[in-house]
């Protein structure tokens, strides 16, 4: 250990053990979690239990009527709901210089929430999700197919996820209203769409394309970073440790 090393060890207390591992520590992030239709926060748990044992603070917002706040649901909740849910867990938790993530539909409602609380914000990343403009709807996004399934599952305002036996036990997705994919997003702040942003293609093996192709498209054409995992369109489920090693990428 040089003499210089040496005496701030002395100066400070430190053992030289102790003072070289508080320099190598990472620099920790604030990340907040938006997932996606039919979801909950439940669903991102192994992720935000692997960024935050790296030192991270990690917050998952479930969206009103979704999750565990199931017993909520309505189909009055459009996507103004939704995008308030996420905008009033950074302005109470009073969280600045957030990575704010969103999966899928959650596109929608983290491009929503920027326009209101960009200055919170470090860096917007989407997962396999909607890349809204202004006067857009998730319904004027997605593809025919998925705007069909939705047509062929909705009841009483509610979409019923068809792929979830009626008795299954929670968690699980349950039925998210028709009324968010249907709302247009409004969009009045510039700085919110002058964000930094990240873009996560998800891909099947061997597919070329899918419904999220055209928002990854757009991301590229924006000359936003891009990446993309091969595997299928819930990442948290399926390919956590890829996921997160890109999370921990962004700066």
């Amino acid at each position: 250990m040089t003499l210089r090393i040496r005496q701030l060890v002395l100066l400070v207390g430190l053992t030289p053990g102790l003072l070289f591992a508080q320099r190598a520590r990472p620099h920790k992030r604030t990340y907040v979690i938006v997932h996606g239709a039919w979801g909950g926060g439940w669903d991102w748990r192994g992720v935000d239990s692997a960024l935050s044992a790296r030192g991270n603070r990690v917050y998952r917002v479930t969206l009103a009527g979704l999750g565990d706040k199931v017993h909520l649901a309505s189909p009055s909740i459009g996507l103004a709901t939704h995008v308030s849910d996420v905008v009033n867990t950074i302005r109470f938790e009073n969280l600045r210089d957030v990575i704010l993530v969103g999966h899928s539909y959650g596109g929608m409602v983290i491009t929503g929430a920027a326009d209101q609380v960009a200055d919170r914000i470090h860096r917007l990343v989407y997962v396999d999700a909607f890349l809204p403009d202004s006067g857009e709807s998730l319904a004027m996004l997605a593809g025919a197919g998925f705007n069909q399934m939705v047509t062929a599952n909705a009841r009483d305002g509610m979409i019923v996820p068809p792929w979830v036996p009626a008795d299954a036990p929670p968690p699980k997705d349950v039925p998210h209203p028709l009324k968010t994919m249907l709302d247009t997003l409004v969009l009045t702040n510039p700085a919110g769409r002058a964000l930094p942003v990240n873009y996560i293609l998800t891909m099947n093996k061997e597919a070329t394309s899918d419904d999220f192709s055209p928002s990854a498209d757009r991301a590229i054409a924006r000359k936003f970073p891009i990446d993309t995992l091969i595997t299928d369109h819930t990442p948290e489920r399926s390919a956590i440790p890829g996921l997160v090693r890109i999370l921990l990428r962004v700066r």
